[in-house]
């Protein structure tokens, strides 16, 4: 199995595997050693504020969380040599995020959110990633960084 074939395993895994995954209806848009870009469509039950009908702030720290990892765990196959392919499962096993800052800096509103995540830094160890938070018209709701244990 190519990396490719590993690094869309990874994204299947993060949306098929992980029930609040599957419960916030995510979907990845693009992943990639470098980037990656998920979304999920907007649903009454993530109502953080009533009255203003805005997304919960633990829904975007969490959903930052979900595309930081996800490129986290993308960048570790990237990183691979041909040889240790079939040592990935075992490697991810043990990812984790050991930091996570979120800032918040618009209302949660809108009919679609897309989360986008750039990598920082991808080490032996830890890996550092930007995530971006905007709804369908492009507003930059929320960003943040995370850093994730790797090896």
């Amino acid at each position: 199995m190519n990396k490719e074939m590993l690094i869309e395993q990874v994204g299947a895994l993060f949306v098929n595997n992980m029930p609040f995954n599957q419960f916030l209806k995510i979907a990845v848009e693009s992943l990639s050693t470098e980037q990656a870009k998920i979304s999920f469509p907007w649903q009454d039950v993530l109502i953080g504020n009533p009255a203003q009908k805005i997304l919960h702030g633990g829904v975007i720290s969490a959903v930052l969380d979900n595309v930081g990892g996800m490129l986290a765990a993308a960048s570790v196959i990237g990183k691979l040599d041909d040889a240790d392919l079939p040592s990935v499962h075992k490697r991810l096993a043990t990812l984790g995020t050991i930091d996570l800052r979120t800032d918040y800096l618009r209302p949660g509103k809108g009919e679609v959110f897309i989360a986008s995540a750039k990598l920082i830094r991808s080490g032996n160890k830890v890996c550092v990633c930007r995530m971006e938070l905007h709804n369908e018209q492009s507003v930059q709701i929320a960003f943040g960084t995370g850093t994730y244990l790797v090896g």
